[in-house]
C-alpha cells in the first residue's frame, strides 16, 4: 500500500465508505486523500470514538472503503 499512498496523498477529495460500526453513523462522506496515508480513521461519535481501517488497496482508488475495528470512550 505504501507505493499507492504516496500517489494518493495529495489532499484532493475522495469518497469514503464505512463498513460496520453504529447504525446511526453516516455510511459515506468525502475527505482528503491524505486520510489514506495513515490507513486509519477515528471518528468522534456520541461519547466515544469509532475506529476504522482502510481495506481498499488499489492505485486507482476513487472510493476508499474503511472497516470498523473498535470503539473507544473519550477520556475524562
Amino acid at each position: 500500500m505504501s507505493d499507492h499512498v504516496s500517489y494518493l496523498s495529495d489532499g484532493s477529495p475522495i469518497e469514503v465508505v464505512l463498513e460496520g460500526g453504529p447504525d446511526d453513523l453516516p455510511r459515506a462522506f468525502q475527505t482528503g486523500r491524505s486520510t489514506l496515508t495513515s490507513r486509519k480513521l477515528k471518528i468522534q461519535h456520541r461519547d466515544g470514538y469509532e475506529h476504522f481501517e482502510l481495506v481498499s488497496d488499489s492505485a486507482d482508488i476513487t472510493t476508499a472503503i474503511f472497516r470498523w475495528t473498535m470503539r473507544t470512550k473519550i477520556a475524562e
